[in-house]
Parts: structure tokens; sequence; C-alpha cells
């Protein structure tokens, strides 16, 4: 048996390694809070307010391009010469860099500055991300490097959930809906003191990782005849072309919204439109050109020659695109009629069981991480998404919200334990049976009202929730020496946060809110044809992990 095949997980790293999955979803979550801070504090139009989620999803597309294009001039894989630990610790940093620049645009009154300061956290979140994924799976046996890397995403997800609640409570002293009266009297003291404890925070876990004994360096051996520098032309003007492509589609958007033009509303939104979609089609293309390129013709290419690589660029691109999609087009939903008619304050509790719900997957999508018996297993398979349920229900009625529209919730989180029994934690087919479950969840609410189609878009966060480490660990398979360069591209991916989104939002426009849920539809569909499709082609490289 190979020493791969019997290597034992390094808990105590593992650990630590969590902590910095917390922040990114604390730090993510508590956006929620600074948006209509900044729309009221600085006048923002809503247009400028949305900004902020740009410049923080476009920072993880330029972080790691130009991880790329650094490690290809150069010859040197940064990551890989600094190791995993070493990177983490230095994008921890540099989002402390962030977050000192975010206090000093608060006190100078500069939007500009904020969204530059968040830009930088997100670069840091960039490094980190693109260090930390694969070095979850490094810690321990590949096969189960998807049940590490969703423990991670559990921690995550608890920030998520708190972040927004810790945010309001530090800022407002409460947990409940903020008016734009409280905004306004809010003192600019608390919110330098909240991003100087953010900051802190930062240097605090980089000390804390950088010098704990337990976590190893997590550099990658390369043998020597793979070390010189390598010849990846064609991925380099593929990537370019693509951003390129991208500034094009997106340069007459922001041009929309410059005053003094002589343009009709209808122009103005159908640029718009043209835009947004000219995004999603130069993402979707240029990742098949390169899957098709790369595999007929290896050279050149680097990580991109994999197919299992590049579909998975895809497949990161659409579910990051779904998840917040759906999240942040739920409010819409939930205001109309034919869905409950729910006020601001109403709503609050389904937006929270739905980033709950990513929780509650991810929880118990992380049980095998740990070596305990099958029996134990299967307990806690059952019961750990119970708990956290029952979690994300008392926070939510911690924070004053009335809970009650929420408890039948409890058939759909029964179906996600049904589902985890069904695959036990095999990513392939984890993926192809949750991806499947979203798309019937998505389509059950393009058909029906009430609180069945309530549910069922809701349920998207359960089947969501733990396809991240699945794509990861598919995507990863068998890339060997370009595991942290598949892991920048992967992580460039996130961008799908800030294309499809608004592309649904300005569906909505058009044909209605509760059809334009159709995006989601069709996102979950390529997710299971994604997981059935690259399990072939891994068994094709002899690497099969079911």
């Amino acid at each position: 048996m190979s020493e791969k095949a019997i290597q034992q997980t390094n808990y105590g790293a593992l650990t630590t390694l969590t902590t910095v999955f917390f922040f990114w979803g604390f730090i993510a979550a508590g956006n929620s809070v600074f948006i209509p801070f900044c729309k009221t504090y600085f006048n923002l139009d809503q247009f400028q307010s949305q900004l902020i989620d740009f410049a923080f999803y476009g920072a993880y597309y330029l972080g790691a391009l130009g991880l790329f294009l650094f490690g290809t001039s150069s010859g040197k894989d940064l990551v890989g010469a600094w190791g995993y630990k070493k990177s983490i610790v230095f994008g921890l940093l540099f989002s402390a860099l962030g977050a000192v620049a975010m206090i000093a645009s608060v006190y100078l009154n500069l939007f500009i500055g904020m969204l530059i300061g968040l830009f930088i956290v997100a670069l840091g979140f960039s490094l980190q991300q693109t260090s930390a994924n694969p070095f979850m799976i490094s810690l321990g046996d590949e096969s189960t490097g998807s049940s590490r890397i969703n423990l991670g995403g559990g921690i995550n997800s608890l920030g998520t959930t708190i972040g927004p609640l810790i945010v309001s409570l530090a800022l407002f002293g409460t947990a409940s809906a903020i008016s734009e009266e409280m905004i306004k009297s809010l003192s600019l003291t608390k919110v330098i003191i909240l991003y100087a404890c953010v900051g802190g925070l930062f240097i605090g876990v980089a000390a804390l990782f950088g010098f704990s004994k337990k976590v190893p360096d997590g550099k990658m051996l390369i043998a020597e005849d793979q070390k010189e520098k390598e010849d990846l032309n064609k991925a380099v003007r593929t990537l370019l072309a693509i951003t390129g492509l991208l500034i094009v589609s997106f340069a007459p958007v922001f041009y929309s919204y410059k005053s003094g033009l002589d343009w009709t509303v209808e122009d103005a939104e159908r640029i718009r439109i043209i835009g947004w979609t000219a995004g999603l089609v130069v993402i979707v293309f240029g990742l098949i050109y390169a899957s098709i390129q790369g595999s007929k013709q290896k050279v050149g290419w680097g990580a991109m020659q994999y197919p299992q690589l590049t579909l998975g660029m895809l497949a990161i691109f659409v579910y990051v695109g779904v998840e917040v999609a759906v999240g942040s087009n739920l409010a819409e939903l939930l205001a109309q009629d034919d869905f409950g008619g729910y006020n601001s304050s109403q709503i609050a509790p389904f937006i929270a069981m739905y980033w709950g719900s990513l929780m509650i997957g991810r929880w118990a999508g992380a049980i095998n991480a740990f070596d305990i018996s099958n029996f134990t297993k299967k307990l806690l398979r059952f019961f750990v998404p119970l708990i956290a349920f029952g979690v994300v229900l008392l926070l939510t009625k911690a924070s004053g919200y009335e809970i009650a529209p929420l408890y039948w919730y409890l058939v759909c989180v029964l179906v996600q334990i049904v589902a985890f029994f069904a695959t036990n934690d095999k990513p392939a087919l984890t993926l192809s049976v949750f991806g499947t479950l979203g798309a019937i969840a998505t389509i059950t609410g393009l058909m029906s009202t009430g609180i069945i189609a309530v549910y069922a878009f809701l349920s998207a966060g359960l089947f969501c929730s733990i396809m991240w480490p699945c794509i990861f660990s598919l995507s990863l398979a068998g890339l060997g020496k370009y595991q942290t360069q598949g892991s920048a591209f992967l992580v460039m991916m996130i961008l799908g946060g800030a294309i499809i989104p608004p592309l649904q939002g300005k569906l909505s426009d058009v044909v209605g809110i509760q059809p334009s849920f159709i995006v989601g539809a069709i996102c979950f569909a390529y997710l299971a044809f994604f997981a059935v499709y690259v399990k072939r082609l891994l068994k094709k490289q002899a690497v099969d992990f079911e």
C-alpha cells in the first residue's frame, strides 16, 4: 500500500487552519451591514453601493490572476516557494493593511478609499484561499480532502452566520433591522474601532498560524527535472484574452451610469443587460475553449491542460454565482404577495436561514474529517444537521425575529440528511446528487407559490453547502505539481459572485422575480453534469476517489 493511501490526518494543523476559514465568512458576511452603512454615510446611489461587492469579488479574480502571471514571468511558483503556511500568513497581513486603509478612508470621508481598502482585504483573502484549500487536502488522505474542506466551510459558515450579528451589535447595539436614522446617528469612532479590531484580529491569527509548531510549512516537493521554467504561453494568452474581453464587456455598463448622457432609461438598461450577458459568455466559452485546446495539446497550458481543472473553474464560477444569486434575490421574492408579502423585518429570518443552510450542510459534510468509528459517524450524520438547524433558529430568535414560519423547513433538512447517507461523502457522487436536488428544488420553486416555493428556494442553500469542497477536490485531483496553480485558477472563478447575481437581477426586471430563478436551475444542472463527467475523466487518468 502506498504512503498516500495510509496518510494520517494532521489534526493539530487542521484545527489551526480552520480559524482562517472563520474570518473569511465573518468579514464577507459583515459586508451586509457595511453596504447600507456606506450607502447612507457617503450618500451613494444603489449602483455605487453595489461597487462594494464588485470590488470584493473582483479582487479574487485579479489576485489569483496576478499570482499566475508573476509565476509565469519569473518561472517561480510563489505559493509553492513560500509554502502554504507562509502564504497564508502573508495573506492575513495583507488583509490587515486593507483594514488600515478602510479606517483611514472612513476618517477622511473617502468612499473610493473604502473600495480600495476592501479590495486589499479581498486580495489577501485570495492569497489565503489559494493556499488554504490545497493545504486542507494535503493534511491527510487525498480521498477525504473534501471532508476537511467541508470542516473549514462549516467554520466559515459559522462566521457567516454570526458576523452580521456581531457587527450590528458592535455598531448599533442591536442585531435586528437597521434603519437609516440609526446609520446617520452612528458615531464615527465606533466604525474606526470596529475595523481596528478586525485588523488586529488578522494580525493575531497570522501570529498564531505563523508561530504554531503544529502547522507544517506545506511546501510541495518538486523533482529536479520539473524545476525549470515552463512555457505557459497558451494559458497566459487565454486568461489575458478573457480578462480583456471582460473589461470590454463591463466598460459600457459603468459608462452608462455617467451623468449627463443623452440616453433613455431603456437604452441604459439594455446596455447593462448586454454587458453583463457578454461577461458571462466570455467566461463560459473561454473556459470551454481552454478545456478543449488544453487537453488536445498539453504544452503551454500548465494546469489548464487538465480538463477536470478547466471544467472545475467553470463549476466554481457557477457555484459561487448561484449561491450568491439566490441569497441576493430572496428578499425581492419574499416581498411579493404570492410568496408571503413580507416586510423588511419579516424577511430577515428567511435570509438568515438560507445562509444558515450552508452551515447545516457543511457541518454534516465535515464528519468524515475525523477518525471515529463508522457507527459514530452515522449517528453524527443524522444529529449534526438537526443541531445546526437548531443553532440557526436560536440565533435568529435571539436577534429578535419570529421563527415560527421556519419550523417546517425541518423537512428539507431531513431530505438533505437522506442525501448524505446515500452519497457517503464520495465527492463525485455527492456533487451529482446535490446538484440534481438543487435543480429539482429550484424548479419546484418556479412551479409553485407560497411557503412551498419559499422552502424550495431556501433549500438551495442546503444543496450548495458541500459543493465547494467537492469541486475543489475533483478539480485538483491528479494535478501533481500544478496543484497550487490550479488552486489559484479556481479561486479566480469566485468572480461568478460578481456576474451571475446582477444578471439574474436584470432578468427579473424583464420577466419577473420568480421566473428569474431559472438561472439557478441552469447552474445546478451544470454542476450535476460536471460531477458525472469529471468522474469519467479521472478514471481515465487512473484517479478514483470512490
